[in-house]
């Protein structure tokens, strides 16, 4: 047999963390235990009933064909109807591309504009995938730490420090994954301002924008005005939304130039995102709204009942998520403690995350791989019954 030599483009891309984690976790399901998962970021309610029956009424119709690489027009139109109903921003069609998830459409974008030589700028604490998406291109990764005392949002001041010749893209997300950090208005336009100054594209992931929780609100930043916009380039979808993770349907909008060369690319990669996914999307979008709130407040009952419950557990830190449906708090104080029943100890968030799935039984995603050590992510994505047992379980494995 051949040796197989692996690309270097590839031996530098890491395993995704969260997935890795939530593997383990099945792996132990599967020998009968019961495992307190709270790994992925995927609402655990069923895709809306309304959408599911457009599915079932485009498969009868026998639309199971290909369509154009870039999406249905009238997808395309549905999403454009979308962001002005809601967001009161005007998009063409032309400006559009509708891609396999939101995680292909970040690919699209950062395979069209960077490269060797490049540099993008990930504010960290950042979604795993970001860095290596970045490193598949060639370009280099350049993080900027923000804190929880910050409230994990990075100013106008970092940014523009973190700018270089070099620098070809901002990648921005908010709400964000891990922190659920929602953005403000005030600091928007700030970065906005330097954006505008050093003449930079922006990835704007806005994912999460319909999971917003108390006092805070989503604000794109493409609303900034049309310097702003002409160099923001949105990704988004209907996953979280619209529980609707595995019919993988993300979308891009921005400049036309731009939206053309990531079309060619995605025409030789995947032909076309899945044809009865996009009927389904063109429902969610354009059918009714009501189940988006449900979900959204079902949501925040959560966050609000486990904040509750990680203030009563000692030595942890968090900034209160104000979007998404993660906690990510700090368990460092806890390092080179006895832990749990074993009384084994740690040095680090990715050994604690490991003795705790373990001992507990409980599965957490380690911070290291969101770029903060010290720090634990936990979806909330999940029953309040799940959620009282895991955090039972895991202020036992740090307090005994």
């Amino acid at each position: 047999m051949p040796s197989v030599h692996i690309s270097d483009a590839v031996r530098r891309i890491k395993p995704s963390a969260t997935i890795a984690a939530a593997q383990k976790a099945k792996a132990l399901k599967a020998t009968g235990v019961t495992v307190y998962d709270f790994t992925l970021g995927e609402p655990d309610f069923n895709t809306p009933e309304h959408i599911r029956e457009a599915a079932k009424r485009a498969m009868d119709a026998g639309h199971t064909h290909y369509t154009p690489s870039g999406g249905l027009p009238e997808l395309k139109k549905a999403i454009c109807a979308a962001y002005e109903r809601d967001y009161n921003l005007k998009y063409d069609p032309t400006q559009c591309l509708v891609s396999n998830g939101a995680k292909h459409s970040i690919h699209n974008v950062l395979a069209a504009l960077a490269g060797p030589g490049d540099e993008v700028i990930i504010p960290t604490p950042y979604w795993v995938s970001y860095s290596d998406l970045v490193e598949l291109t060639g370009a280099t990764p350049v993080l900027v730490e923000t804190t929880e005392a910050s409230g994990w949002v990075m100013t106008a001041e970092q940014l523009r420090s973190a700018i270089t010749p070099k620098t070809r893209l901002l990648m921005l997300n908010s709400p964000t994954n891990p922190t659920g950090a929602v953005y403000p208005p005030e600091t928007l336009a700030a970065l906005a301002k330097v954006v505008v100054e050093k003449d930079l594209w922006v990835l704007s992931d806005e994912i999460y924008e319909k999971l917003i929780y108390g006092k805070n609100e989503f604000h794109s930043f493409a609303s900034f005005g049309d310097a702003v916009r002409e160099r923001t380039i949105i990704v988004s979808g209907v996953s979280k939304a619209y529980a609707m993770t595995g019919w993988r349907i993300g979308w891009t909008l921005g400049p036309v130039e731009l939206i053309k060369a990531m079309d060619t690319l995605q025409s030789q990669e995947t032909s076309n995102p899945c044809s009865v996914s996009q009927h389904a999307a063109i429902a969610a979008l354009t059918g009714p709204q009501e189940s988006v709130e449900q979900m959204r407040r079902k949501f925040e009952e959560r966050r609000s009942f486990v904040l509750s419950r990680l203030r009563d557990v000692p030595s942890i830190t968090f900034a209160e998520p104000g979007g998404a449906f993660y906690a990510f708090f700090n368990v460092s104080q806890h390092f080179s403690k006895p832990l749990g029943t074993s009384r084994c100890s740690v040095s680090s968030a990715t050994e604690l995350c490991a003795q705790l799935l373990e001992d507990a039984h409980v599965a957490l995603v380690t911070g290291d791989a969101f770029g903060a050590p010290g720090y634990v992510r936990l979806s909330f994505a999940t029953d309040e019954k799940t959620l009282a047992a895991g955090l039972d379980r895991l202020k036992s494995f740090l307090t005994t």
